[in-house]
């Protein structure tokens, strides 16, 4: 993908093989799934005026071991966060590279390492959520907002939903969700209390942005928490009320693997095998999946994102692959 000030454009390339260096494993790609943030010029992803092979998660599998690699075995299936995953062929660090269970699809498998990722983080990392808690997610059709009310109703959470779509909030009803708001704009505030009991909400999962954000904070309980993992709506600044900071104990913080290093990355893995994935792979928590393209067709993909008709994740399935060489 190559950048400019304001636009983002795809380009297909052809690429040498990747050779696993030490703790890494070559991964044959069978699915990867499209996410927001990276194609939105300003998210910081990229910088403008540069080029370089995109898609972050992905399944696959294993066809070669780097260096000192000895849980992991070639034929294994897997599926991790990774850079370039919109290839044939990708690189992914061990410590990301995740056995995927055996009733999963490669196309439920490649929705699910960063997206749930990140709602571990949101949900479990920063403060663990509490059976009967009450989650607001803004934008909850989105595959982060869809991820994170399956989590937290896992969890034991009640979920409040925000989209603009009332047909997409009727449907996640069948995922859980206890009430759902149709609105694009900060004025959800009351209807917020007035289900809560006058309390307003334990944690708000903010995918909108700035745009949304006071209304947040507005909806907040004592002592609750405000994550924001996105700016789709393009708002990136917003006033904050200090006294009902002060006031009511809250926490604002964000949720990004933008700056963190490698490490920091793989961090959070065990704790996401250990709290969400046993319910991924027993059926209690699927990915819900919108539409799957033929890699061919990414531009369409990215182009069926940006309608915002979709409801969940989108996927790429990857084109049979010819050794020595990949397509990215």
């Amino acid at each position: 993908m190559q950048t400019t000030a304001d636009q983002a454009t795809l380009e297909l390339r052809e690429a040498a093989m990747p050779e696993p260096g030490p703790q890494q494993v070559l991964v044959q790609m069978r699915a990867a799934s499209l996410n927001r943030g990276e194609f939105i010029v300003g998210h910081g992803l990229q910088k403008a005026g540069t080029a370089k092979a995109i898609g972050m998660e992905g399944a696959g599998e294993i066809v070669k071991l780097g260096a000192g690699v000895d849980k992991l075995k070639v034929g294994q299936r897997v599926m991790g966060r990774c850079a370039g995953a919109f290839a044939e062929y990708a690189l992914m660090d061990v410590r990301e590279a995740i056995p995927v269970p055996a009733d999963l699809s490669w196309e439920e498998a490649a929705s699910i390492p960063l997206t749930f990722m990140v709602v571990h983080d949101m949900l479990v990392t920063q403060r663990k959520l509490a059976p009967g808690e009450w989650v607001l997610v803004t934008g909850v059709s989105s595959g982060v907002g869809v991820a994170a009310l399956q989590a937290a109703k896992a969890l034991g959470a009640r979920v409040i939903g925000t989209s603009g779509s009332q047909d997409k909030l009727d449907r996640l009803k069948a995922h859980g969700l206890d009430l759902g708001l149709c609105t694009r704009a900060g004025d959800f505030c009351d209807a917020v209390m007035q289900a809560t009991g006058g309390k307003g909400v334990d944690l708000v999962v903010n995918t909108v942005g700035g745009g949304v954000f006071a209304e947040c904070v507005r909806a907040l309980a004592f002592e609750g928490r405000l994550a924001t993992v996105g700016y789709v709506d393009g708002v990136l600044n917003s006033e904050i009320d200090i006294q009902a900071l002060h006031a009511k104990r809250l926490v604002l913080f964000g949720v990004s693997n933008k700056m963190r290093s490698p490490e920091q990355r793989a961090a959070g893995v065990p704790g996401f095998v250990a709290d969400l994935l046993p319910a991924i792979a027993a059926g209690r928590i699927r990915p819900v999946i919108d539409r799957v393209y033929p890699f061919e067709q990414l531009a369409a993909a990215k182009a069926y994102m940006e309608s915002n008709r979709h409801l969940g994740k989108i996927v790429l399935a990857m084109p049979a692959s010819t050794p020595g060489k990949k397509k990215s």
